[in-house]
């Protein structure tokens, strides 16, 4: 919704914001110390606990000794754990002695389906690190980067890693997950999923194209300001929808910029700026299942929350989440009524903050509060649960992700939206039977892909 609010209520809003933090004090020079010794260079407690978080041993950087990978060319993920068997399985029966580390979400999806739903809980593993220059931005970050004043961007901080390795704040952990180390291309196709109760799928399929420009190499230590993405989406499927195309640039700053989309209408065969776009509009191919600024748990703007850090708990989440990308997988086999079947799962223990976004007063939005889980190494949310305006859990959602050999970082996969009203959901980013899965970080995505012009060359 587009408000209209007088200079002197701006005001009040900017002060109240950085009462409540936004532009709060900088890391100390004893916590940044720690960076690398008793932290990840990105911000994780290295040590493990007795209930089961695995230690970090970053043993790895890139592919794994004894995997055969070829990179860049869009090779299904392979999995270094492949031999592993499940700990133990979480299920209705037993629940009660996993509850305390489970989201309401997913106890939810236990008591809607106590037959079917499962959790298996393998060994954990902290294996992968990133390269050096992450560690050097992230350090630089924490020494120097604040939110601004508005609350809607970062200052004085760098690319090349998240921007707040020592998290004081909601806001902070906020911008982490909008702006971690990802891969800096990616050329996918992928399928969604409109799974209904009864287990019937409408089909959608998108080609995406996508350029980070704060995760290159060459970009790491420079200053984080400007453009921190652009984007392509061609529509393939359904067939109503085929050949629509936008674009769109995302900045790092919201505060000073929005972002802007285009979008070209095979029918009209014209391109159109969209007024607005993001927040709580429908995801395409998602049958209303997911919002827009779900992707990823939630991007985009934050304007709309108050955002509140709970603070660090130990929760099962997805991770290492490689058996489920494999080229064997059959949708079939995986997408079944009310929930993904967990023969393809995998969970471990990990530590995670917990962040709580509670719609702001005047604004407007499908939920009105949002939990979400961010992995304390990545900076990325895995798990978030949504909360109607009345406070009442609606929707479960997870990402499973995998540490990419030919990026170096964690990789989102396949994502689960579970509606817990309807028993329908969305499986989004699929891409299991695509004969070709993600090319990344392949170096051949330039800014000029991601015009107006490109978006109408592209449907035609």
């Amino acid at each position: 919704m587009k408000m209209t609010v007088k200079p002197s209520v701006l005001a009040v809003l900017a002060l109240g914001l950085m009462a409540g933090g936004a532009a709060c004090a900088k890391a100390s020079p004893e916590e940044v110390d720690k960076l690398g010794k008793s932290l990840t260079c990105t911000g994780g407690e290295k040590a493990g606990t007795a209930s089961g978080v695995p230690e970090f041993t970053g043993k790895w950087l890139g592919t794994p000794p004894g995997i055969d990978y070829k990179p860049h060319v869009g090779q299904h993920p392979v999995d270094p754990y492949k031999d592993e068997k499940p700990l133990f399985t979480i299920t209705a029966e037993n629940l009660s002695q996993y509850a305390e580390r489970l989201t309401d979400g997913q106890k939810a999806l236990f008591a809607k389906y106590p037959k079917t739903y499962r959790m298996p809980v393998y060994p954990g593993h902290r294996d992968f690190r990133f390269p050096d220059f992450v560690c050097e931005s992230a350090k630089k970050n924490a020494q120097n980067a604040v939110m601004a004043a508005s609350g809607m961007g970062v200052e004085n901080a760098v690319k090349g890693a998240l921007p707040f390795p020592i998290p004081k704040t909601g806001l902070e952990l906020a911008f982490n997950n909008l702006l971690p180390f990802r891969a800096f291309n990616e050329n996918t196709i992928r399928d969604n999923a409109n799974v209904l109760a009864d287990g019937t799928v409408a089909w959608g399929r998108m080609y995406n194209r996508s350029l980070d420009l704060l995760d290159a190499p060459s970009e790491a230590g420079k200053p984080l300001v400007g453009l921190m993405a652009q984007g392509m989406n061609v529509t393939i499927l359904p067939e109503r929808d085929k050949g629509t195309v936008s674009v769109n640039a995302e900045p790092v700053d919201f505060g000073k910029d929005k972002r802007l989309t285009w979008s070209y209408d095979p029918g009209t065969r014209r391109v159109r700026q969209v007024p607005e776009y993001g927040f709580d509009q429908p995801m395409g191919g998602t049958g209303g299942k997911m919002t827009i600024d779900q992707d990823r748990l939630f991007n985009g703007s934050p304007v709309r929350y108050n955002w509140k850090m709970v603070g660090k708990k130990e929760i099962y989440v997805p991770a290492n989440s490689y058996k489920i990308h494999a080229n064997t997988v059959k949708y079939a086999d995986l997408l079944k009524p009310g929930h993904a079947n967990p023969d393809f799962m995998r969970y471990e223990l990990r530590r995670v903050w917990v962040l709580e976004a509670t719609l702001k007063e005047g604004y407007r939005h499908v939920y009105g509060k949002r939990v979400l889980f961010i992995d304390e190494d990545t900076g990325q949310a895995l798990v978030s649960d949504y909360f109607d305006a009345r406070g009442q859990l609606w929707q479960h959602a997870l990402i499973n992700y995998y540490y990419a050999f030919d990026a170096n970082t964690f990789h989102a996969g396949t994502s689960f939206y579970y509606d817990l009203n309807s028993g329908g959901y969305a499986a989004y980013n699929l891409f299991q039977e695509r004969p070709i899965g993600p090319i990344l970080n392949k170096g051949d995505l330039t800014p000029s892909m991601f015009t107006p012009e490109a978006a109408r060359n592209a449907g035609t």
